[in-house]
């Protein structure tokens, strides 16, 4: 039986505990949340356990769909067990749809349909603000090699069908999203971190109303009723 250990890693949203098992993590979802890079911060009552059910649900699916992640299985409302991952300290974002800081650099209106994704590199460093960077940067700075750069992308374009699959379902567009992928203890590229309202840009399918963060980056409303009702939605089309 796997037993929690030893508080190894605190981030924005979650903590990170040994166990056991040296291949295998204890994750706790904190009720926080955070925007512009950390500095805007608040605790928000409910919103840690919605979080993990919310990419618990979603990883289940992928599982489905046949997309491997870190993910082994939800232990309570606000709790999971995961692989441990060696994490590659990047940001892969994929945009279906213009929003946010997309749209604003290139003089765009919001919700206007991509031809065709757009995958983008971001480096995690917060002291510099986790900035945009290309592929000759990525192989530079000795971040990945060229054949695990190909396959972050083909694994990103992947996750994206499923996810469209997914969330049409429950009547929701998918404008864009993050992914963070690890290398396990074999070595192997693995989806990581999670997959939620926090991580992705979700609009109602037929009122584009927004089912996501942007409603505390952008003050706009409260975020748990919206975060609830993505869980209802989701949990609604379970097979």
């Amino acid at each position: 039986m796997i037993s929690k250990g030893e508080l190894i890693y605190e981030g924005k949203a979650k903590q990170l505990f040994a166990t056991n098992d040296e291949n295998v993590l204890w994750v706790e979802y904190l009720n926080q949340a955070t925007a512009l890079n950390g500095l805007k911060k608040d605790a928000i009552l409910g919103k840690g356990e919605l979080n993990n059910q919310i990419t618990s649900t979603i990883f289940e699916h992928l599982r489905q769909a046949g997309i491997k992640s870190h993910f082994i299985k939800k232990l309570s409302k606000t709790e999971q067990l995961i692989e441990k991952m060696t994490m590659i300290p990047l940001e892969v974002v994929l945009r279906n749809v213009t929003a946010g800081s997309f749209a604003k650099r290139f003089g765009l209106d919001e919700g206007i349909n991509l031809k065709q994704p757009i995958i983008e590199f971001y480096y995690k460093a917060d002291e510099l603000d986790d900035p945009f960077i290309n592929d000759a940067h990525v192989l530079n700075f000795e971040l990945a090699t060229a054949e695990e750069i190909a396959e972050l992308k083909q694994a990103t374009l992947e996750i994206n069908q499923a996810l469209i699959t997914m969330f049409k379902k429950a009547g929701i567009r998918l404008i864009d999203f993050k992914l963070e992928f690890g290398r396990n203890a074999k070595g192997v590229l693995v989806l990581a971190d999670e997959i939620s309202p926090d991580t992705c840009r979700l609009w109602d399918a037929s009122t584009n109303e927004h089912l996501d963060k942007d409603l505390y980056r952008r003050d706009l409303g409260d975020i748990v009723p919206v975060y609830q009702e993505v869980l209802r939605r989701l949990d609604a089309i379970k097979e």
